[in-house]
């Protein structure tokens, strides 16, 4: 190997290792998010209405959301099944907009707005997109893995 191809080399693992600690910022911050949402729903944490409160405000799509919120977030803090939560979670994110935010308009205030879903949706795009990171549950559990060829 050539000083240049070890120089590049180098550089590749530094721009990964970059984007692993990007990819864990972002689970962490999703993921806590969504995880204490969902204990609201679920659970009746931090104030929140539990499932029984959720179901009869919501519907039965109420045990979808609370379920998705909760399990998904820890899916997406810890890196397990973080592409399916995403995509799960992004799919509530859309719903919520279009049921309860997008009559409200874009901002946040005395009746809040779409602008903390997209928000969320931002976040969770780049975990569907790149996938939890080298720093994720999903790289310790010894699960089918199949290479990505370039």
């Amino acid at each position: 190997m050539t000083g240049g191809a070890a120089v590049a080399r180098n550089m590749e693992e530094v721009n990964r290792t970059s984007v692993d600690w990007a990819l864990l910022a972002v689970r962490v911050a999703a993921g806590i998010i969504f995880a204490a949402h969902g204990a609201q729903k679920v659970f009746g944490a931090f104030g929140g209405p539990g499932l029984a409160g959720t179901v009869q405000f919501m519907g039965p799509i109420g045990y979808l959301v609370a379920i998705g919120e909760f399990f998904g977030g820890l899916g997406v803090l810890f890196g397990f099944l973080s592409r399916f939560s995403a995509a799960a979670q992004i799919l509530i994110m859309l719903g919520a907009i279009v049921k309860v935010h997008a009559a409200n308009g874009f901002f946040l205030g005395a009746k809040p707005g779409f602008e903390f879903n997209l928000a969320l949706i931002g976040l969770l795009l780049a975990i569907v997109i790149a996938g939890p990171g080298r720093f994720s549950l999903a790289r310790i559990l010894p699960l089918p893995y199949r290479e990505i060829t370039r």
